[in-house]
């Protein structure tokens, strides 16, 4: 077995370590704060024993993962791992840094992995002289938990690298993606408009917080509702990635921050790590309770969940990733209650596209225009399965 090193022993390094660690590697973790390895150390003994205690596994296998991970305080560590995969700030510059040192301690053909959620894996690459050998290995938070990785080649990755690395997160029981190197990826590209057009239906005074949730799950099937997930995830965090993926794209009107959550970030309402967001979570707030109506409910499903498809169908016509992989990614990266592209088979393809249509007829936003791939199935009479 190969060794792994990541960089970073923050949530998500740590995650990938144990990940690594638990499929039988021995893994090295680096980080510049001596202090942040040591509370990994202790994280990472606290959440084994736990699963000890769960009976998830026993204290012998605990011991033996735990026994596999090497804290290091230099680089030069890595000098005999066969992957490493980092997994520190989203900052361009310093990722860039990080890969060009690196470059030069470890043997040739070591593979170099960035878990980037957003930034290009091609400029990353484009600090190493063998540029082919760096791939993008996005893992999702928690990794011990989430299944799905997805597997970014960028423009210079070597074939071989490819699928090295994807045979090795495989082997790690991961599922896992293979999708091309453009913002956001799969998920957090498609995903946009479970939040985006939530927020839209609320700016427009449709309806309020709790209705659209209370749509999104209980009629939709949704785990969380888009407000919900919010305020789970940070209203500061979803912003910033609504603000990358838009400028990225070229300021496409789609993919447009709102101005709601915007201010809620700006004014601390980060959701629950600060105790407000779009619901109160102070000890005995009284939030408001959802409208039920059923015809209200059904307008606010169609209005995103034709969006969502929207962008799905989009992805496979840019050929940003295969049809099963798009469906795969959106139902074990974000638990999506069935996937976009066979959600869009159920409703009937020249259904979704007269609801993107009236909605585009309405608004006359380009944000509302329909994927090509959408139109040319149902004039076909196509399906996507």
């Amino acid at each position: 077995m190969k060794k792994i090193g990541v960089i970073g022993s923050g949530s998500m390094g740590s995650g990938i370590a144990q990940v690594a660690a638990t499929a039988g590697h021995e893994v090295l973790i680096y980080d510049n704060n001596p202090q942040a390895l040591k509370r990994t150390s202790e994280k990472l003994q606290k959440i084994l024993n736990r699963l000890v205690e769960k009976g998830r596994i026993d204290d012998p296998t605990a011991k033996a993962i735990f026994g596999r991970i090497y804290f290091v305080e230099h680089m030069s560590s890595f000098k005999d791992c066969g992957l490493i995969i980092e997994a520190i700030i989203e900052d361009l510059k310093i990722k860039k840094a990080v890969f060009e040192q690196l470059e030069d301690l470890v043997s040739n053909d070591c593979i170099l992995a960035t878990n980037t959620s957003s930034l290009s894996v091609a400029s990353i690459a484009s600090a190493c002289e063998k540029s082919e050998r760096v791939i993008g290995i996005h893992f999702f938070n928690p990794a011990p938990l989430m299944k799905l990785v997805e597997i970014i080649p960028a423009i210079q990755t070597s074939d071989a690298v490819l699928v090295e690395a994807k045979k090795m997160i495989d082997s790690w029981g991961k599922l896992t993606v293979v999708t091309k190197d453009t913002p956001g990826f799969i998920v957090n590209r498609v995903a946009r408009p479970f939040y985006g057009e939530a927020l839209r239906i609320l700016e427009e005074g449709i309806a309020d917080v709790p209705t659209i949730d209370w749509a999104m799950t209980e009629i939709a099937g949704f785990r969380m509702g888009p407000f919900t997930l919010m305020d789970y995830i940070g209203n500061d965090i979803n912003y910033k990635v609504t603000e990358t993926v838009f400028k990225s794209f070229y300021y496409d009107p789609r993919y447009k921050p709102a101005f709601t959550q915007k201010r809620l970030s700006e004014a601390g309402y980060l959701g629950r790590k600060s105790g407000r967001g779009y619901y109160d979570y102070a000890e005995g707030a009284v939030n408001p309770e959802p409208n039920k109506d059923q015809a209200l409910a059904k307008l606010i499903v169609d209005r995103v969940v034709a969006m969502l498809i929207n962008e799905a169908a989009d992805a496979m016509y840019l050929n940003i990733a295969s049809r099963d992989d798009i469906d795969l990614a959106m139902t074990k990266g974000v638990n999506y209650p069935k996937g976009l592209l066979t959600w869009a088979d159920e409703i009937g393809i020249k259904k979704c596209v007269a609801r993107l249509d009236a909605l585009h007829s309405e608004y006359l936003e380009p944000r509302y225009r329909c994927s090509p791939q959408l139109r040319r199935m149902a004039r076909d009479g196509k399906t996507f399965f």
